[in-house]
């Protein structure tokens, strides 16, 4: 007796289809979501680019210059107090 018979081959064949059914259903469903999510990014970009935000490079590039321009800023103070404290008679008077 031979268990490949007719009997058993049905219900094997069924499962076979059901299980490719739900991988092809899965993938599809994986691929949907890929594009819902490159919409979604897509959308995003175009609605950070309407609001005109800067860019987190350029950010960081004016924000590096400004504590640049503090620190020559303290330099020359520094220096002018030095100045005004060796010609004391070339302080401006307030009036």
């Amino acid at each position: 007796m031979s268990t490949s018979g007719p009997g058993r081959q049905g219900p094997n064949r069924m499962l076979d289809e059901f299980a490719r059914m739900m991988t092809d259903a899965a993938g599809a469903a994986q691929g949907v979501r890929r594009e819902v999510e490159t919409v979604f990014r897509a959308q995003g970009e175009r609605f950070l680019n309407q609001m005109d935000l800067v860019q987190r490079e350029e950010f960081e590039a004016v924000r590096d210059m400004a504590a640049k321009a503090r620190m020559e800023n303290e330099v020359l103070k520094k220096r002018l107090d030095d100045l005004e404290a060796r010609a004391p008679s070339a302080k401006p008077k307030a009036s």
